[in-house]
């Protein structure tokens, strides 16, 4: 049996790698840290996203653990074009894992590469993320999670996942 926190990021500034965390998301990484403080954690990996990192980094600072950075939590890249049906167009990946639009990749391709970090992750760590990959994951865990769902996720967000040998479990422990 293994447990994981995934984590999507506090509130931002934009979308852009570098984008700082707002005041309210400066707020809320503290929030984050004072959620985690009876919690035991062995790991805590992130995208290498200034929000994620930035999110967490009270956390790991308050429990004394490195903070390792982990490309393959990279927001998923929907595509490169600017697409004014973006919403549109993101729901129907959630329906079709291979759809593909210019200069993205898939929801399989992000999945895969999330859930290898998921795989190699050990027994109480926590994963921070950003909301299209979170759904993902959690898609991977439980078909049943959609665009509805990804739309209802907040920032910051925690679900536990905890992973059986026979099934797994997903639970919203944030809110």
């Amino acid at each position: 049996m293994k447990t994981l926190y995934i984590v999507r990021h506090c509130s931002a500034t934009g979308q852009s790698p570098e984008a700082e965390l707002t005041e309210s998301g400066r707020q809320q990484a503290q929030e984050l840290a004072s959620f985690f403080k009876t919690i035991k954690i062995s790991h805590i990996i992130s995208s290498p996203f200034t929000r994620a990192q930035h999110s967490i980094l009270p956390t790991a600072q308050q429990k004394d653990l490195s903070l390792f950075v982990d490309k393959r939590l990279s927001e998923r890249i929907l595509s490169t074009s600017d697409l004014p049906n973006w919403l549109d167009l993101l729901e129907e990946t959630f329906e079709d894992f291979d759809l593909t639009l210019s200069g993205g990749e898939s929801s399989r391709e992000a999945t895969t590469r999330a859930i290898e970090v998921v795989d190699a992750a050990s027994n109480n760590s926590i994963l921070v993320t950003h909301g299209n990959l979170m759904g993902l994951i959690l898609k991977h865990f439980d078909s049943s999670i959609g665009f509805q769902e990804w739309k209802s996720l907040v920032n910051p967000d925690i679900y536990r996942v905890t992973i059986g040998p026979q099934s797994s479990t997903i639970t919203r422990i944030w809110n």
